[in-house]
């Protein structure tokens, strides 16, 4: 729907664009877009259509983070209470990391607090120039939520992500890159397409491979050389079974695109 908070688009290819459309909020996590991004990613998890999402934002922002004012509004509010309120806010958002599809963060704008955190959620970013990243939760007086304390170490380590926790700083979008906060920087009137084009790719590349890969590194990656050995060497051998890899290999020697069909 024209007037829906999120934006639902499936390309042909198999890429889904999922657009935050609350511009005039820079599109905070109210409670409307938060209902409509669980009931989305929701319908999305299972199906096999779907090779990769991409994640961005209308307007100038990418997203301002968690609508706040519900706290203003409610000052006899105890604890339990906002956790009860938070647990699931925070699972909601960070549900498209459980989608086994790869998922693309097209950071268009500005991305704080929560905001920044479904960036990270996302298993790749890539940043518009002009682009400003934080966390300032301290900064607020409040600590830092939705999985940050995980998410931002993960990105980038524990010593930058100590600094940006800690410090409330905002980075810009080159800062970023070297960080490994995103993987690469793009003129804004470029973003869209690139990540599109990665989307893209990603989307044309074995299903169960690419299925299984980000199922290994899920969580951080393996724990030790031998549990990613010990991974690899059941999942190497599913692919091995499947009629893509076949296809691969004679797409490759045949020097033409290969046509992957998940099987």
């Amino acid at each position: 729907m024209a007037d829906s908070p999120l934006r639902v688009e499936r390309r042909d290819d198999g890429v889904v664009l999922l657009t935050l459309a609350l511009p005039d909020r820079r599109n905070a996590m109210t409670g409307e877009l938060t209902a409509a991004w669980g009931a989305t990613i929701a319908g999305l998890r299972g199906d096999r259509s779907v090779r990769a999402i991409v994640v961005t934002g209308d307007g100038s922002a990418f997203c301002s983070g968690g609508d706040l004012s519900w706290i203003a509004e409610s000052p006899n509010l105890n604890v339990d209470a906002i956790r009860d309120r938070m647990l699931p806010f925070y699972r909601t958002w960070l549900s498209i990391r459980e989608l086994e599809a790869p998922s693309i963060a097209a950071v268009n704008g500005h991305a704080v607090g929560a905001g920044l955190c479904l960036a990270l959620a996302c298993d790749i970013r890539y940043a518009a120039r002009g682009a400003r990243l934080s966390a300032p939760f301290t900064q607020l007086g409040m600590h830092a939520g939705m999985a940050a304390t995980f998410l931002l170490p993960e990105a980038i380590g524990m010593a930058a992500a100590r600094d940006l926790l800690l410090t409330g700083r905002a980075v810009d979008a080159d800062e970023a890159l070297r960080l490994g906060l995103v993987s690469a920087v793009y003129e804004p009137g470029e973003l869209y397409d690139a990540a599109l084009a990665a989307a893209s790719r990603i989307a044309g590349a074995a299903p169960i491979a690419t299925r299984l890969t980000k199922a290994g590194m899920r969580a951080g990656g393996h724990r030790s050389l031998e549990e990613a050995l010990q991974f690899e060497a059941l999942a190497q051998p599913v692919t091995f079974a499947t009629e893509d890899l076949r296809e691969g290999l004679a797409a490759n020697r045949e020097r033409r695109t290969p046509k992957f069909i998940g099987h």
